[in-house]
């Protein structure tokens, strides 16, 4: 049985607008393909003018201000279609896309394409090492950003919050994943029906936390994209679905 990493595999993270991923537009965008060594195969990048001013709190994070956009920037509808026709062939092909927090991106990349009537494609397989850690390691402490697992797995990260960056540290970040964890060494769609099952896990258990203190606290659960009434787009749903989503990037 060959595991996922051990084929080619791509990554794709973008940097947006803002947190929500329903109402977020596209700034940056990134999507790597590597080999089973980890070698790069493709590496792709887009820069976008969004349509909307970029607030001053994204730029501060991702660097790219509304006129460096502007004046830059592929119109989003271009943006949008490039994007998914690189993807489109990836999943056609089988290839595994790995998303940190993938229902972000995927459900940002979704909207876009319904904004700008472009048919994006249905995102599987996907790989996300945000569940997959969780999975692996569910009673650690601290935080689970990309920049937090790589300082727990002595990964070198730099320029954190670029696509680009984010993209080559999710890379690393998986694969060190699969290495240590002998449950996460599969077939790449036999992985993605599992992280669906986890990622509602995960989203329920959080959720009963925060009801403690919060009785009506609601966790997304649908992954890896959201539909606008809170459903998962494109994968079977392991259980059924809230219809309010609270995800942050």
């Amino acid at each position: 049985m060959t595991s996922w990493h051990e084929s080619p595999h791509a990554a794709f993270d973008l940097e947006t607008t803002g947190r929500d991923p329903l109402t977020a537009r596209i700034v940056t965008a990134t999507i790597i393909l590597v080999d089973g060594d980890g070698e790069v195969l493709e590496h792709h990048e887009w820069l976008a003018d969004p349509g909307i001013d970029i607030p001053d709190g994204a730029a501060a994070i991702h660097g790219i201000t509304t006129e460096h956009a502007r004046s830059l920037g592929l119109p989003a509808v271009d943006v949008v279609r490039g994007i998914s026709a690189v993807l489109a062939r990836f999943f056609t092909a089988g290839v595994p896309v790995l998303a940190y927090n993938a229902r972000y991106d995927f459900t940002v990349l979704a909207q876009e394409g319904r904004r700008h009537a472009v048919e994006t494609p249905r995102p599987s397989p996907v790989v996300d090492p945000f569940i997959m850690d969780k999975q692996a390691d569910r009673y650690r402490r601290g935080k689970r950003t990309l920049t937090a697992l790589c300082e727990h797995y002595g990964i070198r990260f730099e320029h954190a919050h670029t696509s680009a960056a984010d993209v080559l540290a999710t890379l690393q970040v998986g694969r060190v994943l699969a290495e240590q964890y002998a449950f996460l060494r599969r077939p790449a769609a036999d992985l993605h029906a599992s992280l669906i099952v986890w990622a509602d896990r995960q989203a329920a258990s959080f959720e009963e936390y925060l009801r403690r203190t919060e009785p009506d606290a609601v966790i997304e659960r649908a992954w890896p994209v959201i539909e606008p009434d809170g459903t998962a787009a494109g994968t079977p749903l392991a259980e059924p679905q809230p219809t309010k989503a609270a995800v942050v990037a």
